[in-house]
């Protein structure tokens, strides 16, 4: 005698391949959904809110004193100074990298002209360069840098201030 096909093992095996395939779904809706996140800027949460809270210090520039907010972290050095309408004359924001490396700028969502200055550690300038508000160019260190001051464009012209001076403060080897 032959015997039907027998269901119960077919449909255990069903049972596992559905329960598999809800956790796979939802594995990837959770992951696809951290990674949107992670990718989307978080000023889309704070659109048009300059960040003006950070932490601050003093730097040198010879007899001059800059109070300069602190970027230390990634969302801090993304949003930077987008938003900003008006920034005092001695005034910046130093950008902190946890390891020096070539270090891009550009100016999207940015309304004052800057100038940023890449620093060693140290405190030595290796290169300046002058950005355009609202606009994506690219401005690189000429080496890999921890640090990045944007000043008000023209702040380090007028001073003669030009790439090998040192700057000093907390933040900067000896």
């Amino acid at each position: 005698m032959v015997r039907p096909y027998a269901n119960p093992p077919n449909q255990a095996a069903m049972n596992i391949l559905q329960t598999m395939r809800s956790i796979l779904t939802s594995f990837i809706f959770t992951i696809s959904s951290l990674i949107v996140t992670a990718l989307l800027p978080s000023t889309a949460l704070a659109e048009g809110v300059p960040q003006t809270q950070l932490s601050r210090t003093t730097l040198n520039a010879g007899m001059h004193l800059l109070q300069v907010q602190l970027a230390q972290d990634f969302e801090q050095r993304q949003i930077g100074l987008m938003w900003r309408k008006e920034m005092p004359q001695n005034e910046g924001m130093l950008f902190i990298f946890e390891q020096p490396a070539v270090q891009c700028f550009w100016m999207r969502n940015t309304y004052l002209p800057l100038t940023a200055a890449f620093v060693a550690d140290d405190g030595t300038i290796v290169n300046l360069a002058d950005m355009k508000p609202m606009n994506d160019s690219s401005h690189c260190s000429n080496k890999p840098v921890r640090f990045v001051l944007e000043m008000n464009q023209g702040w380090f012209a007028k001073r003669n201030i030009q790439a090998g001076y040192k700057l000093t403060g907390p933040v900067f080897n000896k």
